[in-house]
């Protein structure tokens, strides 16, 4: 390289990184003078906000994961139960800086189904309080529970998806008009699970530390989970053609599609049954699993929909399958031994980014070379949409 070049090259990473430097030294200006603290002045008062993040029952009593989701620091001075003054440990401490968070170990004999309150109280005796409705040991991540999970998942997301993909053999007899309703039957079975996917997300990020921002957060995933399932289906297009035997056409892409976006919404799903019984509502629990069993059987058909026209093996539906149903037992073992409000968010933003993926790919596959708006019009098709709103609303009933 010449020396020309190599100047010109220093000259524009000094031109890119510059910047970057000294936008670090006016950050660092910032904090280090505090002109906050300046305008705020002594005697202020801090701003505390204690967040209970997850309150486990066990052996020893009841341990707390507290945060701390204000911009002052605090510290934990005091701790109740049932009005009662309780010791307890934390580890690290009890002095909490911002997004600092420390474990309560409060050696309280819990009672078995019973109601008990916990405040604690801090250094400036401000109060917060959690609520344990129904007093019940926390699941440990042991061989048993694991099983226990594993089985909740094969019955609300294996199961119910397998039996809706023994509907392929009638699907495959139907011709252009009876095509068309089932298209339009998953697009509404799609719709349902976005809406429903964006109100379960958006009520799990109001619920979430403020500091994480959780809506803000829920709408990025998702937009980034819709393009990156674009360019997915990209992928899988270019691979139709060198890979004949595995992939056979457009219905089989969509097929993916559709099973990997139930797939996702699945797991948020599992996340929910294995939160509630982590969280003590046992009652909750059994009703999201038979409610949820029933909601999924409608999946498998959505998955099928699109393979009317293809050369399908058995083989290839127990992949589908597995696809769209398996990831329940993942969001069960994480929902009920780590659960996480942001990683929910996360996961059903990704749920919803995705099935929104789905539903554009499934338009356009029905419209072909006409508007879709003309498509849409037809008798078959507005009769499968709302006869997909209405499955999908009846068997949801059973959910609550």
């Amino acid at each position: 390289m010449r020396p020309s070049q190599t100047q010109a090259t220093v000259s524009v990473w000094v031109i890119a990184v510059l910047p970057f430097v000294l936008l670090a030294g006016l950050v660092g200006f910032i904090v280090w003078s505090g002109p906050a603290e300046a305008v705020r002045g002594d005697d202020y008062p801090p701003v505390e906000k204690l967040t209970f993040q997850r309150v486990r029952l066990g052996d020893e009593g009841i341990i707390i994961t507290v945060l701390n989701d204000g911009p002052d620091p605090v510290t934990i001075a005091q701790v109740q139960v049932d009005d009662a003054y309780w010791a307890f440990s934390a580890d690290p401490g009890t002095e909490l800086g911002h997004l600092n968070r420390t474990i309560l170990t409060i050696p309280y004999p819990w009672v078995q189904g019973d109601t008990h309150v916990v405040r604690i109280v801090t250094s400036n005796g401000v109060t917060f309080d959690y609520e344990v409705a129904v007093a019940v040991q926390t699941p440990q991540p042991d061989g048993r529970y694991f099983a226990v999970f594993t089985l909740i998942g094969l019955y609300v997301g294996v199961l119910p998806v397998a039996i809706g993909l023994m509907w392929f053999p009638l699907v495959a007899r139907l011709g252009r008009a009876g095509l068309d309703f089932v298209l339009a039957l998953t697009l509404g079975l799609m719709v349902f699970l976005l809406i429903e996917a964006v109100q379960e997300g958006l009520e799990t990020a109001g619920v979430t530390p403020s500091s994480f921002q959780g809506v803000t957060l829920f709408v990025c995933v998702a937009v980034a989970a819709f393009l990156g399932l674009e360019t997915f289906r990209r992928w899988l297009g270019g691979r139709r053609q060198r890979i004949r035997e595995r992939v056979h056409g457009e219905g089989w892409v969509l097929a993916v599609l559709i099973a990997v976006g139930i797939g996702l919404h699945n797991f948020g799903e599992g996340l929910a049954i294995g939160a509630a019984f982590a969280l003590g509502e046992v009652a909750l629990g059994t009703v999201l699993i038979v409610g949820f069993t029933l909601h999924n059987t409608t999946e498998g058909l959505a998955i099928v929909s699109p393979l009317v026209k293809e050369h399908v093996r058995v083989r290839d539906l127990v992949q589908l399958g597995l696809i769209g149903g398996a990831p329940t037992i993942a969001g069960a073992w994480l929902g009920g031994f780590v659960y996480s409000s942001i990683w929910s968010v996360v996961f059903l933003a990704v749920g919803a980014g995705a099935i929104a993926q789905v539903i554009v790919q499934i338009a356009r596959q029905m419209a072909g070379n006409e508007p879709v708006s003309q498509q849409m019009a037809t008798a078959p098709v507005l009769t499968g949409l709302m006869a997909g709103f209405g499955v999908m609303y009846v068997t949801g009933l059973m959910v609550g």
